[in-house]
């Protein structure tokens, strides 16, 4: 066996100093691994040459990716191709967008964890308009009442966990819990930034949704990602013009909706958390599941036996699959045949940590301001709930204004407490990723809230399947629980240990 390093991510500043002691190559772009890993298949040299190949002759390997990719569809070649971009200077509303791609890679900057300043993104639609004073006008007062309530809700806050107060290693937790709360009287237009790593096929899918996207701001971003990319990497980035599917559906869709809806209104109280649908039966089916893949029986013969066991026996084949397992292991694949459909109410801040979780299906509804607000507990405690609300009502005016003629721009002024629905989809491996992720006492509180609300209704429908959801934090005494012993730690599983054999 011999495993070659062929490449790795490098910064481009570091490449540039190189570049400039030894002069430009054009071998210095991702375009060679992909075309020398599309030739493997039917070239029986030893992969360092065909590499070696492509490196010496970049014009030939450039048209041999776009007839690969192009005049033979094998689109995956295109994912050998890595880009880390890093996106600055873009609202919180066009982030949603770049982070709505499943198969990349982000980093955003939280507001959780680093003090805002006044920056925000003024949309180019409403330059020169008599919203521009308006719009800057009320971004203004958010700012400044996030200020105002940065500086009580720190004070609050020590004041309210003095014990922890005590301790000068604290503060920086301490201080993130006031941030992560003053910051839900900020607007969507809130700039952040944000490291993205992603493949050429999938950047070649985002920069086709961003030119056919409404958002001028979107649409600039996506111009200005291509420009980077078309430099160093043409030919695994072919497709990346607007086109009708996506520029005008979405459109047509919410065109023949307004017709079939009509004056009909929501109905009933809103619920953060609604579990809609679900697989029925689904306890037999991943217990099935798990026996089929440990034997050699058809799955239907397996589902047949798993009906005629015991709760007890059944159980049994559960405890099996978990038993070794520590906090950080995700749960085995079986787990993924059963899903689970939500209806969930949440604020842009919260959303903007659901959304993380990509191996799910999200859609959402545009922001509703009649959805009402998430105003933090803290927020309350210090009796600043009024001038909240008093923020949220000039910023909804603000929006209604900008409705009428520029809908698309309006959700701008909104605030990261603003409400919006999300369907969303998962199957039981990716919840207790959720769970363990977000339920988790470290996490913020608006998510464990909807984190905790999705695990308790889904027990209630697959109480086998789910019998280990937690958060980390709970993971050992719901362990424990199951098998009446705490989990085995090994070296290996202890934070910060690495066992290396030689």
């Amino acid at each position: 066996m011999k495993v070659f390093l062929a490449g790795y991510n490098v910064d481009t500043t570091v490449l540039k100093e190189l570049q400039d002691k030894a002069g430009k190559r054009a071998d210095v772009t991702p375009e060679v691994l992909s075309a020398a890993y599309a030739r493997i298949s039917r070239d029986p040299r030893a992969i360092q040459e065909i590499r070696q190949d492509a490196r010496n002759e970049v014009e030939r390997t450039r048209k041999s990716n776009q007839t690969i990719i192009f005049k033979m569809g094998h689109h995956s070649v295109a994912e050998h191709a890595v880009f880390n971009l890093d996106i600055v200077g873009v609202s919180r509303l066009a982030m949603e967008e770049l982070e709505k791609f499943r198969l990349c890679s982000y980093t955003e900057k939280s507001q959780r964890y680093i003090t805002l300043d006044k920056d925000f993104v003024m949309p180019q639609e409403i330059h020169y308009t008599r919203f521009e004073k308006q719009f800057k006008n009320i971004i203004a007062e958010q700012n400044k009442a996030y200020f105002e309530l940065f500086e009580k809700l720190k004070a609050h806050v020590f004041q309210k966990h003095a014990d922890l107060a005590a301790d000068p290693k604290k503060h920086n937790l301490l201080e993130g819990w006031a941030k992560e709360d003053a910051r839900y009287v900020t607007a969507l237009a809130t700039e952040s930034q944000a490291g993205m790593t992603v493949n050429a096929r999938n950047l070649e899918l985002v920069l086709r949704r961003f030119a056919s996207h409404p958002l001028e701001e979107v649409k600039t971003l996506g111009r200005a990602i291509y420009e980077h990319i078309a430099e160093i990497a043409p030919s695994v980035v072919l497709f990346h013009q607007a086109n009708d599917r996506d520029e005008k559906t979405h459109l047509q869709l919410e065109e023949l909706t307004r017709r079939l809806v009509k004056k009909t209104k929501p109905q009933g109280p809103v619920k953060s958390v609604e579990l809609l649908d679900y697989t029925k039966n689904a306890d037999d089916i991943v217990a099935a599941s798990l026996m089929h893949s440990s034997c050699a029986l058809p799955y239907k013969q397996c589902l047949s036996l798993v009906k005629k066991l015991s709760k007890n026996k059944k159980m049994d084949i559960f405890k099996t699959a978990w038993q070794n397992m520590q906090f950080y292991d995700s749960m085995f694949r079986e787990f993924e045949y059963v899903n689970l459909t939500y209806n969930i109410v949440l604020s842009s801040a919260c959303f903007g940590q659901l959304k993380r979780h990509r191996m799910s299906t999200i859609t959402t509804q545009k922001y509703d301001p009649s959805l009402g607000l998430t105003i933090p507990e803290n927020i309350k405690e210090i009796g600043m709930e009024n001038y909240f609300k008093e923020i949220a009502e000039k910023s909804e005016a603000v929006y209604e204004d900008m409705k009428k003629e520029k809908p698309l721009i309006a959700p701008y002024v909104l605030l990261n407490a603003h409400k919006r629905r999300v369907l969303m989809r998962v199957n039981a491996r990716e919840l207790y990723h959720v769970a363990r992720l977000r339920e988790d006492a470290h996490a913020q509180w608006d998510i464990q809230n909807v984190a905790r609300s999705m695990a308790q209704s889904a027990k209630k429908v697959m109480p086998m399947t789910l019998g280990l959801i937690s958060g980390k934090d709970q993971y050992n005494s719901v362990y424990t629980k199951v098998f009446n012993r705490p989990p085995h730690v090994t070296e290996a599983s202890l934070p910060g240990v690495r066992t290396i054999k030689k």
